[in-house]
């Protein structure tokens, strides 16, 4: 009987440490940022994507909120953010491509995106920043937005909207018609295209905005990067955006 006791013993003993095992085991998950080749939420975090691409974190604006991107390529990432419901940008995560050089010498700048964003509950657009001459000149093509944002311009209005410097601009023949402002940020000036039929994925022929801008007497002596991301004013209590595909063509 006292052997059939011990018996038992080991037997339930063997059953709990068994137990205990599996409850270790954590199930696989199918969220994107787990199963991501790159991660982090570091401020300014950088990830080298190969091919000439970095994927960056970028949280720059004053007040900013928790965020973590994630990225499987350039071109597959994402990032959940949670920016307080105060004005002003705080976060621009972004696929980076670094150009660097000679305008004159590109025959090619041309970019393919597609995004899914909150369609409520945020204050952000979807845009590229083009950036040329050593970083004087920055130009932005906002291609969905939503909340209350508003472009770089030279005025507001009474409503504080923001007072456009050339409308129904379409500087690719077939292509998107623009509203597009102008002016600073204090420390360089600033172009923003917006795309007047927002949408969520499309090409761009980047270097024919370039050339409009041309033609009202700016000149540009080079191209110093292709960045195209979200920049997020406000998504309170968190919200996911995904960059599904991003490319860009310079030669």
């Amino acid at each position: 009987m006292r052997i059939k006791q011990q018996a038992l013993l080991l037997l339930a003993i063997s059953c709990m440490a068994f137990a205990c095992q599996k409850s270790s085991v954590k199930p696989q998950s199918t969220d994107p940022k787990v199963l991501a080749n790159w991660s982090s939420d570091a401020q300014y975090a950088s990830w080298n994507a190969g091919s000439g691409y970095y994927i960056e974190n970028n949280i720059w604006g004053s007040g900013a909120g928790y965020q973590s991107i994630w990225a499987n390529t350039y071109s597959n990432w994402g990032v959940w953010s949670d920016q307080p419901n105060t004005s002003g940008v705080k976060s621009y995560p972004n696929s980076d491509y670094g150009v660097h050089q000679t305008f004159s010498g590109l025959h090619t700048v041309q970019s393919s995106f597609n995004v899914t964003v909150p369609s409520s509950g945020a204050a952000a657009e979807s845009t590229y920043d083009i950036w040329c001459n050593n970083y004087a000149y920055e130009i932005m093509i906002w291609e969905n937005w939503t909340g209350a944002v508003n472009p770089i311009a030279v005025g507001y209005n009474a409503n504080g909207s923001a007072i456009a410097t050339y409308t129904n601009v379409t500087p690719t023949a077939g292509g998107p018609t623009y509203t597009v402002y102008v002016g600073s940020n204090g420390s360089n000036a600033v172009y923003s295209f917006l795309n007047n039929s927002q949408t969520s994925s499309g090409t761009v022929n980047i270097k024919d905005i370039l050339n409009f801008i041309q033609s009202k007497g700016i000149t540009f002596t080079t191209l110093d990067k292709v960045q195209f991301g979200f920049e997020i004013t406000s998504s309170n209590g968190g919200l996911n955006f995904y960059c599904n595909s991003y490319s860009a063509t310079v030669n």
